[in-house]
């Protein structure tokens, strides 16, 4: 693959059905919970990608026995009972922080000493929070000044009751509740602050319950009751990942013409199905069904939107933002400069790369329309930059560096890109 990767613009209407991998979310969550069941479980939809075998990877080290078969998009997990049969290894989450942050959690269930580590952008994202959590189990935690690499021994009884911030990455609750299920007496997580991407921690709960596992949440997820119930084994369906959907679904709105994402509709576990409703209000048309998602291209309108709840969708908003025809304004995502990189200071600076009136914001950016002209756009190792620019390139054409970094999450996306160009009609003149 060239580096960087020339993004033509796309010539012709779009009017075509495209199919996503599997949800890396619900892959590494369903994975987590079908390692640590009783019995044998199939995960359909399986995502390939490098999170997916980072997850593998680590869950593999621990003694868990799993095959993949991939030409299938389909793993078999031999559960553990909610034991980790091996112990005194080291975990390499690579960059996957969903890996690095579940794995944290499910050490605290090992009775010997188990080492989480990762590439270097991952060692320099926050770990902190996880450690603490840990730590009021019950649990020794050493680390490198609250980062990987962490070592977490066995320590005293377990704790009935824990405390966590909810202003932090939700991973790390995630993570528990996960791990929950398997301690003795369970767990009760009470959530300090307001619950960031708290519909992430929603579709964990609902993972969760499909295996077998019973939690009670308040109302206002500030606290969760997670029985010492165990999972069950069982077949689980992973569905299409749909902060992957939303660059196809942002194609649409921004070149013109029909592209409808199949497997992914209303009734989907995903928060991120609310970029539909994002890219309905920027102007495009929207039909969401039970089981499918349509967009079709109209005026790009500009606005304000709160993206907390969907953050990982806000690169993608971002990219389209320099064709709408009043300022965009996206807030609510602080957090996200604490990534794979700073997105928001990234965003903003690869525009201006571009030529675009972007500025940083205490908890977003906004974007002020305008020409975008010739350019190589940094990814800073995130896959979510590369996917996100590339569709600015299907207007505008542009050029990606390190285009191999998609395959963090979505391995296949530049022949997805093609696949729509491919599907592209063009008028013929009278």
């Amino acid at each position: 693959m060239p580096d960087p990767l020339t993004v033509e613009p796309l010539v012709g209407t779009l009017d075509t059905t495209v199919t996503i991998p599997g949800s890396k979310s619900i892959t590494n969550r369903a994975l987590v919970c079908a390692a640590l069941a009783t019995g044998t479980s199939t995960l359909t939809g399986l995502l390939d990608s490098d999170d997916t075998n980072a997850m593998v990877s680590c869950l593999r080290a621990i003694g868990i026995d799993l095959d993949l078969d991939l030409d299938a998009a389909r793993a078999t997990v031999r559960g553990s009972a909610g034991t980790v049969p091996a112990t005194g290894v080291t975990l390499d989450a690579n960059q996957s922080g969903t890996t690095a942050r579940f794995m944290l959690a499910v050490a605290a269930l090992a009775d010997g000493p188990l080492t989480i580590d990762g590439h270097p952008q991952m060692r320099g994202r926050p770990m902190a929070d996880g450690i603490e959590a840990v730590e009021a189990i019950g649990r020794t935690v050493v680390s490198a000044a609250g980062s990987l690499p962490i070592t977490v021994t066995p320590g005293g009884s377990d704790a009935a009751s824990i405390r966590v911030r909810g202003d932090v990455s939700s991973q790390f609750l995630t993570g528990l509740l996960l791990a929950a299920p398997c301690l003795p007496n369970g767990l009760e997580i009470l959530v300090e602050g307001h619950l960031q991407s708290a519909p992430y921690v929603a579709m964990t709960i609902t993972v969760m319950e499909a295996f077998g596992a019973r939690v009670d949440a308040a109302d206002a997820f500030d606290r969760f009751v997670v029985h010492g119930t165990g999972y069950d084994a069982r077949t689980y369906a992973i569905e299409p990942d749909a902060s992957a959907a939303s660059y196809p679904l942002a194609i649409a709105a921004l070149c013109g013409g029909r592209v409808t994402v199949a497997g992914l509709g209303r009734d989907s576990l995903q928060g991120d199905i609310g970029f539909a409703e994002v890219l309905a209000r920027y102007g495009a048309s929207v039909e969401l069904a039970a089981d499918s998602v349509t967009v079709t291209g109209g005026r790009l309108l500009g606005g304000s939107f709160d993206m907390a709840e969907i953050s990982d969708t806000a690169q993608t908003l971002a990219a389209i933002a320099p064709f709408a025809e009043a300022p965009t304004e996206i807030t609510g995502i602080g957090f996200i400069r604490r990534k794979e990189t700073d997105r928001i200071g990234a965003v903003v600076t690869e525009l201006r790369r571009l030529g675009v009136n972007a500025v940083e914001l205490d908890d977003g950016l906004r974007v002020e329309p305008g020409a975008v002209g010739p350019g190589v756009v940094r990814t800073y190792e995130d896959h979510r930059m590369a996917m996100s620019f590339a569709v600015l390139g299907m207007k505008a054409g542009v050029q990606i560096a390190d285009p191999a970094c998609v395959s963090k999450t979505f391995p296949t996306y530049w022949q997805m890109l093609e696949s729509l160009r491919a599907s592209a009609t063009i008028d013929e003149a009278p």
